[in-house]
């Protein structure tokens, strides 16, 4: 039988399961989804009773055939989200959704003990006050259900809790508690003043490294039971564990985030600065992120562009980039396009639509968003000498994209990668004690090179 990593991947809206062989290829998957429950305020909630039951029906079949033999298991999830236990291990609440709104009076109230706002969200490596913040879960639990906080005896990150139901030992670790939860101190490198002050510390289990594994029999058999994993933090650890120089990733699609896990000034210096937000890596190093809405900006301009010039909605994809509509608009550039979701200080009042053909439009849309993708690039790389850049995610494919961001980059290796697998495939190595070598991203991510165009 051949011999497996198993990864539960889950999603808000898909849960997926793989199986991994020994050079991390998959050989086995499937995926589920799940109608939502709501929880006692009618908002929608994780169905956990579902997923729990799903994980364990999956789990158990798959160690029953005689195909594969299951040594290690590992967690990647999505953030902002915990399981609050009591002392039988039993969940106490639903599993709160991150978009469901906060009240405003308890967010005042918590920054008038514990701002200003500005100074928090940097400290934090937040970009704002919300739900979306798993510690503010906890305060706003404390003070809104004080019944129910004080039954609680761990609260566990998702990712950890899936962990936890096939170990029964509760445990945190590094990249759940740094994804934005308002809760982890950056520049002291612990948890902030108000997590003891509140004490929420006492509910959070001890902090193990992302890369622990708990050994256990379980039906029968001995398999590696690892902690969880954040998944953007997750989707990051194969480009560090293979690429050997200094590098920078852009992860594209609804948001492009811009990500240096070799920041030496991951907090941001201007306290207005919201989009500069900070993850961390299983060793409990930030990462520096810079966010920008481009996805959402491109997918509502295009529909515009479709519409104007009557073309179907997929027709966006076919364009390639042309170097004599780049010469033509680059030598008498100015913007054209009002952005819906991005805010600019300068920026025209109401888009103007002074062309005739689609493919003109599209090329100058494109080279509008990229000067924006450009610019956060710049600034995550803050000024240091790093010469790889890394494009995964949706914009991956544009050959636009690639296009101008090669040419502006011309300095630099661009090259861009398929990582659907990313967050589970980071999973799977991040209990693994195999090394990675320069090839992985090769042979398991599609990665591409992309050469600068010529100039005319």
């Amino acid at each position: 039988m051949k011999e497996v990593t198993a990864v539960f991947d889950i999603g808000k809206t898909n849960k997926k399961f793989f199986l991994f062989d020994e050079n991390f290829k998959e050989v086995h998957k499937e995926y589920t989804q799940f109608d939502e429950i709501t929880d006692e305020d009618g908002y929608p909630a994780e169905n956990l009773e579902a997923l729990q039951k799903w994980l364990k029906e999956v789990f158990n079949r798959i160690l029953k055939t005689d195909k594969f033999t299951i040594t290690a298991i590992n967690f990647s999830c999505y953030g902002a989200s915990l399981v609050h236990l009591d002392e039988d291990g039993i969940p106490l609440t639903p599993l709160y959704n991150y978009t469901k709104p906060l009240d405003n009076k308890l967010l005042q109230q918590f920054l008038e003990k514990y701002g200003p706002r500005e100074n928090f969200l940097k400290t934090t490596g937040c970009a704002n006050l919300s739900m979306l913040n798993s510690g503010l879960q906890l305060y706003w639990l404390k003070y809104n259900q004080p019944d129910v906080f004080s039954k609680i005896k761990y609260s566990l990150h998702l990712p950890q809790y899936l962990s936890y139901i096939f170990t029964g030992i509760p445990i945190s670790e590094y990249t759940s508690i740094g994804c934005h939860t308002a809760l982890w101190d950056y520049s002291k490198k612990d948890y902030h003043s108000w997590v003891y002050k509140e004490s929420i510390h006492k509910i959070l289990p001890r902090i193990v490294s992302t890369e622990t594994s708990i050994n256990m029999n379980y039906n029968g058999r001995r398999i590696k039971i690892g902690v969880g994993i954040h998944d953007s933090s997750a989707a990051l650890l194969p480009y560090v564990r293979s690429i050997k120089k200094e590098f920078i990733l852009v992860s594209t699609g609804t948001w492009s985030i811009a990500l240096n896990p070799f920041s030496d000034n991951p907090i941001s210096d201007d306290i207005r600065d919201k989009d500069v937000i900070n993850y961390m890596r299983i060793n409990g190093k930030p990462v520096k992120a810079i966010r920008l809405f481009l996805g959402n900006e491109y997918k509502i301009q295009v529909a515009k562009l479709d519409e104007y010039f009557g073309v179907p909605e997929d027709y966006h994809r076919s364009v390639k980039f042309d170097y004599d509509i780049y010469y033509e608009l680059i030598s008498d550039f100015e913007n054209c396009y009002r952005w819906e979701s991005i805010e600019l200080d300068h920026m025209p009042d109401h888009t103007i639509m002074r062309f005739h053909k689609y493919e003109h439009a599209y090329h100058q849309l494109m080279m509008e968003l990229v000067a924006l993708q450009i610019k956060s690039i710049k600034r995550v790389v803050e000024g240091k000498d790093i010469k790889r850049i890394y494009i995964d995610g949706g914009f991956s494919h544009n050959d636009l994209y690639t296009n101008l961001l090669s040419h502006y980059f011309r300095d630099k290796k661009l090259r861009t990668t398929d990582a659907s697998l990313g967050s589970a495939l980071g999973a799977a190595i991040s209990i693994s004690d195999k090394k990675l070598n320069s090839k992985f991203l090769k042979e398991n991510y599609s990665l591409k090179k992309h050469v600068p165009f010529i100039i005319k």
